[in-house]
């Protein structure tokens, strides 16, 4: 239960609103516990009447009158109280669920690398339900057990202490029900959870790389694969429900038992003129009233174990600390970057990972300089831009911006500088310009043009239906995939970035186009810091300084011109590309 515990927080936002709640239920359990002690007497009058013919109809109705009066008025504070305590909990769920995101946000790219999508998704829906459970029903219910078992106790004890204790024999025994119940819902409880997890991450899967299954021809293996994982989390909820169903029928088994107590016992003291029917029939009907309590005790705790259940899962994310983030050394001050880079021997090693990804870079890049980066596949050119965004940290040395400590650098500062297009482009289900404007607050429909022609994304648009107002499918399916990466080339440039990070971006373009791009470009660009990756050589050409990537070490710099001259593997790159041209013109 000690994972509750991190709720305490969020209810204390709350908190005038659920004390009115915790009142609301000692009005409704006032107003019901009455209720049997006005049914004793009215049949005690019923039976005095009868013995002496002195009892009027309209007694009876006054007796009835009151009994429903206090009915209709404990209704009211009912329903009041779920007015309450039910609508903070709903309150709550959403502040959670805010809370939750707002926190996976804020972790490292490596956290995302190493979590399935799925599992994510099943702690923002699957568990955050279950411990909205816990702030509803788990607070409105155990408060109520306790008003209504507190003062029904209390008369019964005040009624005849001696049949009451006879009466709360079998009580004892819940107790040690609800605790061995109690641990066996739990384990199957995260159990399940985690089942659900990974249901939920192959549904994912399946949706996302849907056009790959279908190219393929894997439904059915797919859809059998589902299966095993449905039939599988049928099984644990199967599991969870038999524990679950053990609870009740024990709570009804001992309540069942004390009925049968009070009637033998009191029936005896009836018949000895100790108690009058009145009183044994208020006595039944204050132990039938506590039916309800211990059932809903039961229950409150299969809610309990199943809510801290998803709340430990759910700590789990929420005290995992970004890898990346400012700290007590970052300088506030800091409110702009120029551009100027620094690399002083960086080192990168991936987590888990044996290889060191980067070793010993050094490279200064100045600013309003194009810097161009090629090397073979798995050089280390897509980790080394991952630095200046500190979607890593170097593992050794220093990275410097502006001759500034990256670390020292608050982050919302270091990104709102940088225009990063990665190479898995990736686009919202919005229109093209919600898209574009994507990363900025202040992208007008001018800006949003602007880019557009600087990304000849443009023309296309032109003979959309909707032109910029279209909408697109999930992840740009409606566009080509040249189309969604001059769409991403745009939304880099909408923000007028200080640094522009170019990430093999243009690989699904033509080269015409490549080439009108890259000359707007650096028209857009000058004056501000341009660092291009590709594996053609007709887009790094013009740079002014191209680096050349190998095993993760720089081995080549310098421009087009100097490295050809040089022979190297930048050479050898040239050399293949114009062979492949010449080929295809042939």
């Amino acid at each position: 239960m000690k994972p509750l515990l991190r709720l305490i927080p969020y209810l204390a936002r709350y908190k005038k609103t659920l004390v009115i709640g915790v009142l609301t239920v000692i009005g409704s359990n006032i107003f019901t516990v009455v209720q049997p002690w006005l049914l004793g007497r009215a049949v005690d009058a019923l039976k005095t009447g009868i013995e002496t013919k002195g009892l009027a109809g309209t007694d009876l109705l006054q007796w009835a009158a009151l009994i429903v009066g206090f009915a209709v008025v404990a209704g009211v504070f009912t329903f009041l109280t779920r007015q309450t305590i039910i609508v903070v909990s709903r309150h709550i769920e959403f502040d959670l669920r805010n809370d939750l995101l707002s926190h996976l946000q804020k972790l490292s790219y490596s956290y995302f690398q190493n979590t399935p999508t799925g599992d994510i998704m099943a702690h923002a829906t699957n568990d955050i339900s279950a411990v909205r459970n816990v702030l509803g029903p788990g607070i409105m219910y155990p408060t109520d057990t306790i008003m209504t078992f507190t003062m029904v106790l209390a008369l019964m004890l005040i009624k005849d202490w001696e049949l009451t204790l006879l009466a709360l024999i079998p009580l004892p025994l819940v107790s040690f029900v609800v605790y061995r119940v109690g641990k066996r819902i739990h384990e199957k409880s995260l159990e399940r959870q985690a089942q659900f997890s990974l249901l939920t991450t192959r549904a994912q899967e399946n949706l996302s790389g849907i056009r790959v299954i279908k190219s393929y021809v894997r439904e059915a293996f797919e859809t059998a694969e589902f299966g095993k994982l449905s039939s599988d989390y049928l099984k644990k909820n199967l599991v969870l429900a038999r524990v679950q169903s053990i609870m009740w029928p024990l709570m009804f088994l001992l309540i069942g038992i004390s009925i049968v107590i009070t009637l033998y016992a009191g029936g005896l003291r009836v018949m000895s003129a100790q108690l009058t029917i009145g009183s044994l029939t208020a006595f039944l009907a204050y132990l039938l009233m506590l039916i309800w309590p211990v059932i809903a005790f039961g229950w409150v705790i299969n809610l309990l174990q199943q809510g801290a259940a998803s709340m430990q899962r759910l700590c789990k994310i929420l005290d995992t600390e970004p890898e990346i983030r400012d700290t007590e050394l970052t300088d506030h001050t800091v409110r702009s970057v120029d551009g100027r880079i620094e690399f002083r021997g960086v080192n990168f090693t991936h987590k888990g990972a044996s290889a060191t990804t980067l070793k010993n870079i050094c490279l200064k890049i100045d600013r309003g300089t194009t810097v161009a980066v090629v090397g073979y596949t798995g050089s280390g050119k897509t980790t080394l831009i991952n630095l200046i965004s500190r979607l890593y940290d170097a593992s050794h040395g220093e990275l410097l911006i502006d001759g500034i400590d990256i670390r020292r650098i608050p982050l919302q500062v270091l990104r709102a500088n940088i225009g990063y297009v990665p190479q898995e482009t990736f686009l919202f289900s919005d229109t093209l310009t919600e898209n574009i404007r994507y990363g900025t607050d202040d992208g007008t429909p001018e800006h949003v043009r602007e880019a557009a022609e600087i990304s000849q994304i443009a023309r296309d648009v032109l003979e959309f239906p909707k032109q910029f107002e279209t909408m697109i499918g999930e992840r740009g399916i409606t566009l080509s995939g040249g189309q969604k990466q001059r769409t991403s080339i745009a939304r880099a440039l909408v923000r007028q970035p200080k640094i522009l990070i170019l990430d093999d971006c243009l690989s699904a373009v033509d080269t015409y186009t490549e080439e009108e791009i890259l000359r707007r470009l650096r028209l857009f660009m000058k004056g501000r810091t341009s660092i291009i990756i590709s594996h053609r050589i007709s887009t790094v050409k013009d740079a002014d300084v191209i680096v050349v990537l190998d095993k993760g070490e720089i081995v080549e710099r310098g421009t087009h011109d100097e490295l050809v001259a040089k022979g190297g593997i930048y050479a050898d790159l040239n050399e293949k590309q114009l062979l492949e041209r010449e080929l295809e013109e042939l």
